[in-house]
């Protein structure tokens, strides 16, 4: 069975469908729009069908040449670049509202504690690549949900391998900034941080990264991260299984002094 052709935005065919609207209604040709926003008529009908991205600039010139009184310049805010990938758009809700988050990591250093250079050089490695707006946006989207941090009502705990603490992603002045940021969380009352040392690879995280979230209304979610996708369980028994293994990993981690000590001599090597 063939799988079915994705679809382009519907920010991009919505827009791009309101500039032919307008032009249309104004008896304004494509070609003549093309002409006086310097673009070739062919890709002007691209964006008019949504298969490419409107510009803002092709917003604005038909917006005057259309009389469209800024409702078409209006949609300027939803063609910027998603603020998070589209997989997990449906998680950093779910993260909002959340007064209790626990995160395991095994690979990568946690979101909510990445330093900007650190968090930089993780999504400028995307691939396929993104452009330099996405980048910027995706890295200014995560720093800006670390305000949760500052909440002193919501508590955070954070079990990161120990090959999560070796690896020098992006050299090692981005890795010693990063690990001083993870000390410096640590510290707070809201906050946990614990090791778990790489003695015993067989362990309770084996199968990968994980984050349980708690909500206000004492709701229990799940949140487990793929490739291609975000997975949230609601159901009591999968959570469940998630909570027990996370227990196992608090039990597996050494304390968080213990932790602290270990992160300060890694610093001390660098």
């Amino acid at each position: 069975m063939m799988e079915e052709k994705a679809q382009p935005p519907m920010a991009w065919r919505y827009c791009g469908n309101q500039i032919k609207l307008w032009r249309t209604q104004a008896q304004v040709s494509r070609e003549s729009l093309a002409k006086e926003a310097d673009y070739a008529s062919e890709y002007v009908k691209s964006m008019e069908q949504g298969r490419r991205k409107p510009t803002v600039h092709l917003l604005r010139v038909a917006d005057q040449m259309c009389g469209a009184r800024g409702l078409l310049t209006a949609g300027e805010e939803y063609l910027q670049p998603e603020k998070f990938a589209p997989h997990s758009a449906d998680y950093m809700l779910y993260e909002l509202d959340a007064v209790a988050l626990h995160f395991y990591q095994a690979y990568l250093v946690p979101g909510l504690l990445q330093t900007e250079a650190y968090a930089r050089h993780l999504i400028q490695g995307s691939w396929p690549p993104l452009n330099e707006e996405t980048i910027e946006r995706r890295v200014a989207s995560r720093l800006e949900r670390q305000a949760l941090l500052s909440e002193a009502t919501r508590t955070f705990s954070f079990v990161i391998s120990e090959r999560v603490l070796r690896c020098a992603y992006g050299g090692n002045e981005v890795h010693k900034a990063q690990l001083v940021r993870m000390l410096e969380v640590g510290e707070q009352r809201n906050a946990v941080v614990q090791v778990l040392l790489d003695r015993d690879m067989i362990n309770a995280g084996m199968h990968g990264p994980f984050v349980l979230l708690e909500t206000e209304q004492h709701e229990r979610l799940a949140y487990v991260e793929v490739h291609l996708g975000g997975l949230i369980y609601a159901e009591p028994e999968k959570v469940s299984v998630m909570r027990q293994r996370y227990d196992k990993l608090l039990q597996e981690a050494i304390s968080p002094r213990e932790s602290a000590q270990f992160i300060e001599k890694l610093v001390g090597t660098l």
